[in-house]
């Protein structure tokens, strides 16, 4: 059994954490405020999209300091995203505190968020809602685990430029003619700006 504090706390850790990322300091001081010492990423998407996607579909697990874990820690995860998506949040991304949905005995949050995200390579950009959910939380609050719901057809179609696809063989093609027509909301960004913006989720190396 959770103690009566227990969801106050991850509501707390997890608005806070969520309300960072609109001016969000580096990775690693992120880690070190909001994470456990043994954090884990998951951006979920499919495998196929990792040649364009390469945040995507894996766990990143650790942080940078961990000897041989450079290329798979969480700060790797913010290098892979910034350098090839820019994301910008609005100032309402996120719901207030009560839209941070607590499940005190499984010891979860979950929240959707909102914002607008353009590919670097091509400047093609989205509105898309994300699902995060936090989980593995230590005594403290602190989160073990963040788990991202993302649009990864869009960020594929995107990625890739218009057409691209075609220029493939037969499954890229294929793929990339999927992408493009089920992520319809890619459009050339027109340099509309929200209230908070995040270059690369705010994350240059």
């Amino acid at each position: 059994m959770s103690s009566p504090d227990r969801p106050t706390l991850l509501r707390t850790t997890t608005t806070s954490f969520c309300s960072s990322l609109l001016s969000p300091p580096p990775p690693s001081a992120l880690l070190s405020r909001f994470f456990t010492s043994s954090p884990k990423i998951t951006e979920h998407g499919p495998t196929w999209a990792t040649s364009r996607l390469p945040f995507l579909g894996r766990t990143f697990s650790g942080t940078s300091d961990n000897p041989g874990n450079s290329s798979s820690s969480c700060v790797s995860y913010f290098e892979l995203l910034s350098s090839t998506l820019e994301m910008k949040l609005p100032s309402d991304a996120f719901p207030d505190r009560n839209g941070f949905i607590v499940d005190a005995e499984a010891d979860m949050v979950s929240v959707v968020g909102k914002g607008r995200f353009v590919a670097k390579k091509t400047g093609k950009g989205w509105d898309e809602q994300f699902v995060y959910r936090f989980s593995g939380f230590d005594e403290e609050g602190r989160i073990g685990h963040w788990e991202i719901w993302a649009d990864p057809l869009s960020a594929w179609v995107a990625v890739g430029g218009k057409g691209e696809g075609e220029k493939g063989g037969k499954g890229e093609g294929e793929k990339g003619g999927k992408g493009e027509k089920e992520g319809g909301g890619v459009e050339e960004d027109g340099g509309k700006k929200g209230e908070g913006v995040l270059e690369g989720a705010g994350y240059a190396s």
